[in-house]
């Protein structure tokens, strides 16, 4: 069929909503009398308009129901031909009816109207005295505004659905699936190399028939829609849509088919899912380029980030802050994300979903998923406003210390270091305020798990006894192990202390000569008095 361009229309309605002939009669009746049916009912009306010019055409708009008192068929205007030029007037006009109203000038529609209204097919009412004229208009302007609206939500809700699908793992797909539940279509998604990579229903057309079409997209520029028709089922009409990038460059083409031209409110949706569609292909094919170089070069020069020269370290600099949305001094934290309530999270996660929440709640590009929940690098500083929304979703953050690009990797084995203290505790942990110790990184919870775990089978035991032997523990460990120097702390016989050192290796199951298990108990005993206080010995 050839091109549109954007001086041109596609076959549709003006406006969102529209109401039809005989929806708006149905409003009316019974006041209204049909006097002849023209079969224009589902014609849709632009508006009411009463006139009373001889001939109003020159300034009715297609698609306007007009009324009149008669005043045009007064005199010489009441002839059979003054009649029927009026008449025909309306229809080359594109009205779908007429009204005639009884008073003030005539008490019945004039039989010589009627018989041309019947000859020109023209739909005619008779409109009683008691129905204003500005009555009509007024119901008309209602049923008009009800089904905007209508129209307005049904294109809220499909745009809900359509960003929906632009956040699923397959977007291109869902995308397409959604477009053909609201829009009586079938659709085709085709690359640069003319291969379709998705559907939206599945057309019964030969793809070889779309190629002429595909090839006069590829071909063309600037905003346009390519227009053929073929003979199967639901393809008499066959739109394409290139999609461009930002400089005009074809990244591909939305195809789509139907045996009707589509509704104003139904283009909408199209215009809606083609913005839609070349975000995605600008995306993948020419968005953002730094996180992905940023990427490759630490990846394949890793001594880079230590052993590179002035130059290429500013090259990696510039691609952070590109990365980061932020100048390339400012200092950037790695922040981990552990879900503990797996129930609770973003409605509808998905991969996809989730990495773009991530990515615009810490404002950067470079987030990654994990198994444990997300990393991310950001210049954020994570106040308690933006930890406390966070966690209301059921997520805790190890929020690591700010560093530059040199101290970024030993920055992420440090927040990693506290990932298991935040798993077991549940509590967020900032670096910056974490002793960085054995104890300090084991936390209070898991340390107290230890002691527990470590020393049960003295901590069951009677207090009298209990007391006495934990005592002994922590004075020989802290006197590393030597019998003078325990016995002295603990005011005993070493032989005391012997004897009780070993009845703890022998409750407990350890081989105490060993250090790792001495030093084991060491920091268990740290976090006893959080259980059972360990009494002085006097």
């Amino acid at each position: 069929m050839g091109r549109i361009t954007p001086d041109e229309q596609v076959p549709a309605p003006a406006r969102l909503g529209f109401v039809t002939l005989e929806q708006f009669v149905e409003q009316l009746q019974p006041e209204l009398k049909l006097l002849h049916d023209g079969g224009s009912g589902q014609e849709l009306l632009r508006w009411v308009e009463p006139s009373e010019l001889e001939d109003p055409t020159p300034y009715l708009p297609e698609g306007e129901f007009v009324l009149t008192c008669g005043l045009p068929f007064l005199g010489d205007g009441g002839s059979e031909a003054g009649v029927d030029a009026y008449v025909r007037r309306l229809v080359g006009a594109g009205v779908p009816a007429l009204g005639f109203g009884i008073q003030p000038y005539f008490h019945a529609v004039p039989d010589v109207l009627v018989s041309a209204c019947r000859r020109r097919n023209l739909t005619l009412f008779e409109v009683p005295s008691t129905l204003p004229f500005a009555a009509i208009g007024l119901e008309f302007s209602q049923l008009l505004e009800s089904e905007n609206a209508r129209a307005f939500r049904q294109l809220a809700e499909t745009n809900r659905q359509l960003m929906r699908a632009v956040l699923s793992p397959r977007p291109e797909h869902e995308l397409l699936g959604a477009l053909v539940q609201k829009v009586p279509v079938w659709a085709l998604l085709v690359g640069t190399d003319g291969r379709i990579r998705a559907r939206g229903n599945n057309p019964e057309i030969d793809p070889a028939l779309l190629a002429p079409l595909v090839e006069r997209l590829f071909s063309g520029s600037g905003p346009r829609v390519e227009m053929d028709g073929f003979e199967q089922p639901g393809s008499t009409l066959v739109y394409g849509h290139p999609l461009r990038s930002t400089k005009d460059a074809n990244l591909g083409a939305l195809i789509l088919g139907c045996d009707a031209p589509l509704t104003a409110a139904q283009n909408s949706v199209v215009q809606a899912a083609i913005g839609l569609l070349e975000l995605l292909v600008r995306q993948r094919t020419s968005g953002s380029l730094a996180p992905s170089q940023l990427a490759t070069a630490v990846l394949l020069h890793p001594d880079t980030l230590t052993n590179g020269d002035t130059r290429h370290l500013n090259v990696l600099k510039d691609l952070l802050a590109q990365s980061l949305s932020s100048t390339r001094s400012a200092p950037m934290r790695v922040v981990q994300g552990i879900r503990v309530d797996p129930t609770d999270g973003l409605p509808g996660d998905g991969p996809i979903r989730e990495l773009l929440q991530w990515r615009r709640l810490f404002d950067t590009k470079l987030v990654e998923i994990t198994d444990y929940g997300f990393t991310a690098i950001t210049r954020l500083r994570v106040d308690s406003s933006l930890l406390a929304d966070i966690e209301r979703m059921g997520w805790r953050l190890v929020v690591g210390e700010g560093t530059e690009l040199s101290g970024l990797t030993a920055a992420y084995q440090r927040a990693s270091s506290l990932r298991t203290r935040v798993q077991s505790s549940g509590r967020s942990v900032r670096a910056d305020d974490v002793t960085w110790s054995v104890a300090g990184l084991l936390g209070r919870e898991a340390g107290t798990a230890l002691a527990e775990r470590l020393l049960q089978p003295v901590l069951s035991l009677d207090p009298h006894r209990r007391g006495p032997l934990l005592a002994v523990l922590d004075g020989w460990l802290h006197e590393n192990g030597s019998w003078d120097g325990a016995a002295k702390r603990l005011q005993l016989h070493r032989n005391s202390v012997r004897r009780q050192i070993g009845v703890l290796a022998e409750l407990l199951g350890m081989d105490l000569g060993r250090a790792q298990v001495r030093a084991e108990l060491l920091i268990a005993l740290q976090y006893l008095d959080e259980v059972n206080p360990v009494p002085a010995i006097d």
